[in-house]
């Protein structure tokens, strides 16, 4: 495989992966179900060390 195949690969299927990965991305951040998850991780760097009540993400599943 030379450069320009590799170019033209990376042009044409590089590009159509590049928009699918972000539209997942987006896709799971903006579903409905992901809300709780994404207002508890905007929290962690408000959190204090040593709070008790603070649990960590992967306890709440």
């Amino acid at each position: 495989m030379n450069y320009e195949a590799l170019r033209h690969f990376a042009d044409s299927w590089g590009l159509l992966f590049m928009v699918t990965a972000f539209c997942v991305a987006v896709w799971l951040v903006m579903r409905p179900g992901a809300r709780a998850h994404m207002d508890e991780a905007a929290m962690i760097p408000l959190r204090e060390d040593d709070d008790p009540d603070a649990a960590p993400l992967e306890k709440q599943k």
